[in-house]
């Protein structure tokens, strides 16, 4: 019997290609997992535009806090129960 044919090499592949198959999947799980968890900030009071900083030539200064950044802070300030 040839090498390529050896039952015993067959089934250890066959095992491996499994072990592999099923750490890509749970890797694609992970990522997934923390792209949900990631924060999620409602744009809706974004109202106020114009308030928010003053024109310098032709970038825009910013003299508060964006959504996310106020978001972060704030769960940075909790204290875990």
């Amino acid at each position: 019997m040839s090498k390529k044919n050896s039952l015993s090499l067959r089934k250890k592949q066959y095992e491996f290609d499994l072990r592999r198959e099923k750490q890509e999947k749970e890797k694609k799980q992970k990522k997934l997992q923390a792209k949900k968890n990631k924060m999620k900030v409602d744009g809706s009071d974004k109202k106020n535009k114009g308030a928010s900083g003053f024109q310098v030539g032709k970038r825009k200064l910013k003299t508060k806090l964006t959504p996310l950044a106020k978001a972060k802070a704030a769960q940075a300030m909790e204290v875990d129960k």
